[in-house]
């Protein structure tokens, strides 16, 4: 573990920045009641400038996330002012899971973090009252 932090923009993660990309998708989940991401940095020239990964408790045991925008958002603002990362960039999540997600963060010039990525519909649906 290189650093920890409680990463918090509504929704509390406890962050942990791990050495590498490699090192996060490396991580074996175990059971847990804790809302936990890993980040961990892909090498200077990579597609992506982190290895994302989040975890959350359901049902008595700890379940993974495939692409968290409130995870990202804390995180981009605990590496982003602690001089871990700068914007813009790209980060990977989902990776373990079989799945390709992209989350781009970004600053406006007043400091605000946008985060943003290409999103697929998995149901859709109405609901009359």
């Amino acid at each position: 573990m290189v650093a920890a932090a409680w990463a918090d923009n509504g929704p509390g993660w406890i962050a942990v920045l791990l050495e590498s990309a490699r090192a996060v998708l490396d991580v074996q989940p175990g059971d847990g009641d804790l809302d936990v991401g890993l980040a961990g940095p892909y090498p200077p020239g990579s597609e992506c400038a982190f290895e994302v990964r989040a975890f959350f408790p359901a049902g008595g045991q700890s379940v993974e996330d495939p692409v968290t925008g409130s995870f990202n958002a804390s995180l981009a603002q605990w590496l982003l002012s602690s001089g871990r990362a700068s914007a813009p960039y790209v980060a990977s999540q989902g990776t373990v899971l079989g799945r390709r997600g992209r989350v781009h963060i970004d600053v406006t010039g007043d400091g605000t973090i946008w985060v943003s990525g290409g999103t697929v519909t998995r149901i859709t649906g109405e609901m009359s009252i």
